[in-house]
């Protein structure tokens, strides 16, 4: 296990004390738990890369030569 240190001003530090209170817990384990789900969550790429993968499994029959109407893209409902 590897140790940090960080450093805080001392109005920060108050209010992650009184935070760690609440949960019962101690401001090291509230740094630990975030950290652990930093860690272990998805980066941004892997999000976008995720939903366009699953954007094409949705999208099975589109053809690039399909072709509409400029008249049926500007048409109006009533």
């Amino acid at each position: 296990m590897k140790n940090i240190t960080v450093s805080l001003d001392d109005e920060t530090y108050r209010r992650a004390r009184m935070r760690a209170a609440e949960q019962d817990t101690s401001v090291s384990a509230l740094v630990r738990a975030y950290l652990n789900d930093l860690g272990s969550g998805e980066t941004h790429a892997e999000h976008l890369k995720r939903e366009e993968r699953a954007l094409r499994e949705r999208v099975k029959t589109f053809s690039a030569g399909d072709r509409i109407s400029r008249d049926a893209i500007h048409e109006r409902r009533s």
